[in-house]
C-alpha cells in the first residue's frame, strides 16, 4: 500500500507552513466559503464584545480574523496566527484593502508561540487546533496566553464516519483503492472527533467549564454556488482527496470522477452543491 493511500485515510496532518498552506491560498476564497457555514455559528456561539482582545489560532484566510475585529470595534484586538507564511501575508494584505486597523497575522506554530502570559480574553480556532503532533503541550501553551476566567471557542470536526460529506466520498474511493484503518487522534482533521479526548486535553491545559454542542448543516463542497463539474475538480485538485489518487492508473481516477460528479449532482441546490456536515462547538473558560 502507498504512503499517499495510507496518509489520506488517517487525513494526517499536512505541510501546512510548505505546500498544504499554498494550496490553500490558491484556492483561499474556495476554501473560506466551504467552511463559513460552521465558522459563522462558531462566531455566533463566541459572542464577541467590544474592547475584547482575541487570539485566532490557525487563521487560514483571516475570514474569521476580520469579523472578530468588527465585532471587538476599535477598543479590541485581535491577533491571527498561523504556521503558513503564505497564508498570513494574504491575510495582511485582506485586511489592509479592507482598512482594518486593528487586527494583525504572525507566521508562527500556534503549538508553540511565544506572547506575553495571559495577555488575551478570548482564543479562537476555526478548524486550526487539529494538527498538532503533541497536542497536551500545545494546548497548556494557549491556554498560558489567555487571561485567567477568559474564554475560549473551537470548532473542530465530528467523526469522519458520522459526516455525511466525508463518508460519502471516502465511500466511492474505498469502492477502488485499499485503505487502512485510521490512526485515532493522529494529527489532522478529525484528531478531536472524540469529546471525551478533546474534553480531557483541555483539562489538561487548565480549562474548566467545557461546553460541547454539536453543530449540523449544509456545506458547500467546493463553496458557494458551486457547480457539481467546479466541485469535482476542487475535490480532485485541491483537497487532499485528489492525492489519494495520483499513483492509480487512469481508469481507476475517471471511475472515482464519475462516481463523484454523480454524488455531486444529487446534492446539487440553487445555493451550489450542498453535503451535510457535522463539527463540535466547543467552549471553555481559562481556570
Amino acid at each position: 500500500m502507498s504512503d499517499k493511500a495510507n496518509a489520506a485515510e488517517n487525513m494526517a496532518a499536512e505541510d501546512w507552513a510548505g505546500e498544504m498552506g499554498e494550496r490553500w491560498l490558491r484556492n483561499l476564497d474556495r476554501f473560506e466559503s466551504m467552511i463559513a457555514p460552521v465558522g459563522e455559528a462558531l462566531l455566533r456561539r463566541a459572542d464577541y464584545q467590544p474592547g475584547q482582545s482575541v487570539l485566532d489560532i490557525g487563521c487560514g484566510g483571516g475570514a474569521s480574523a476580520r469579523a472578530i475585529a468588527a465585532q471587538v470595534g476599535a477598543a479590541g484586538r485581535v491577533l491571527g496566527v498561523d504556521i503558513s507564511p503564505h497564508l498570513v501575508v494574504e491575510c495582511e494584505r485582506r485586511a489592509h484593502a479592507a482598512d482594518i486597523a486593528n487586527v494583525h497575522f504572525v507566521a508562527a506554530d500556534a503549538a508553540a508561540v511565544k506572547l506575553p502570559a495571559g495577555s488575551y480574553d478570548r482564543l479562537h480556532s476555526r478548524f486550526g487546533s487539529m494538527f498538532f503532533p503533541e497536542p497536551a503541550a500545545a494546548f497548556r501553551n494557549l491556554a498560558g496566553l489567555v487571561r485567567s476566567g477568559g474564554r475560549a471557542d473551537f470548532a473542530v470536526w465530528a467523526p469522519a464516519k458520522d459526516n455525511p460529506w466525508v463518508g460519502s466520498m471516502m465511500g466511492i474511493l474505498r469502492d477502488y483503492i485499499e485503505l487502512p484503518k485510521p490512526e485515532p487522534h493522529a494529527p489532522g482533521p478529525f484528531a478531536l472527533d472524540d469529546p471525551n479526548y478533546f474534553a480531557s486535553l483541555l483539562r489538561q491545559a487548565g480549562f474548566i467549564s467545557l461546553e460541547f454542542a454539536l453543530w449540523q448543516g449544509a456545506q458547500p463542497i467546493g463553496g458557494a454556488g458551486s457547480t457539481p463539474e467546479s466541485a469535482c475538480d476542487f475535490v480532485l485538485n485541491s483537497m487532499n482527496f485528489g492525492d489519494m489518487l495520483a499513483e492509480q492508473p487512469a481508469t481507476v481516477r475517471a471511475a472515482v470522477e464519475a462516481r463523484l460528479l454523480a454524488l455531486f449532482r444529487g446534492q446539487h441546490t440553487p445555493r451550489g452543491v450542498e453535503m451535510q456536515a457535522l463539527a463540535w462547538l466547543v467552549s471553555a473558560r481559562r481556570g
